[in-house]
């Protein structure tokens, strides 16, 4: 008897197994290419176990500059991207490297710094004010330099200036050429000014040793799209994987989870959804 009701416990286990393993994708492993900010702020690392728990697959995150990220899947050695630069993100789309741009979620840059602000970024109304500011006074500024998402704002808004700084001329402006993290570190301990987005800013430890001096102007506002790589480019991309991530960061899970990634910490979400 005994015996008997061990085997019906093994076949019961077997095919509860097999039922398991019938529901994981074939391909299970998704190779999503992002910028660091989604990363760093702990929104990527939040969703992950969720996602991977709703859907069977397997995140494979890498994480760069904006520019980098694209040029991963350019190379085909990426299925999904997560990023925010619109005019590169549009232009991989349009050269058939990308199915179709997504635009989904926005932080906001913002402008940090020492908290005597010697500049007076705090009294300027627009980022284009406060780079003049900043430039005028001569002021320790960090750049990321690494043609990500947030150093092609910065670029922007130096142009609206009329400036085009590389360090090269300016002793004030630091060119990095690192990610979100390691440029609020330097700019905390050099007491200088930097871009980042808010999310990255209220997460790192060191944030807390710069001042937010100026945010929510129009030109500060920061979307973030997925794209799925084409198959057209390369067949070997998973396409399933990327479209059942979209589908998961579109659906109502995602979204509350979204919404509600800060709050408890720090009083405010971190990223805020498109409407539509």
């Amino acid at each position: 008897m005994k015996k008997r009701i061990l085997c019906i416990a093994l076949c019961l286990l077997m095919i509860l197994a097999l039922g398991a393993c019938s529901k994981k994708p074939a391909n299970a492993v998704i190779r999503l290419s992002t910028t660091t900010s989604v990363n760093d702020s702990g929104l990527l690392p939040y969703l992950q176990p969720h996602f991977e728990k709703a859907t069977g697959y397997t995140l494979e995150i890498t994480s760069a500059g904006t520019g980098a990220a694209i040029e991963k899947a350019v190379s085909g050695d990426a299925d999904c991207l997560l990023v925010h630069a619109k005019a590169a993100e549009e232009s991989f789309v349009a050269d058939g490297y990308g199915v179709e741009r997504i635009p989904f979620m926005y932080n906001y840059f913002i402008i940090v710094g020492p908290a005597d602000d010697p500049a007076g970024v705090a009294q300027c109304a627009t980022a284009t004010e406060a780079f003049e500011a900043i430039a005028a006074a001569g002021c320790a500024f960090i750049s990321r330099g690494d043609d990500s998402g947030t150093h092609k704002a910065e670029m922007n808004i130096w142009e609206s200036v009329g400036l085009v700084p590389d360090g090269s001329t300016e002793a004030w402006y630091i060119s990095a050429g690192s990610g979100m993290g390691a440029c609020i570190t330097m700019a905390a301990e050099k007491q200088a000014y930097v871009l980042t987005d808010k999310a990255t800013y209220l997460a790192h430890e060191q944030g807390a040793e710069l001042k937010l001096l100026l945010e929510k102007s129009d030109e500060m506002k920061n979307t973030y799209s997925m794209i799925a790589v084409s198959p057209e480019k390369w067949p070997d991309v998973n396409i399933e994987g990327a479209n059942a991530f979209i589908e998961w960061m579109m659906s109502a899970e995602a979204k509350a989870l979204i919404a509600g990634y800060g709050v408890s910490e720090y009083g405010e979400a971190l990223f805020y959804l498109l409407e539509g």
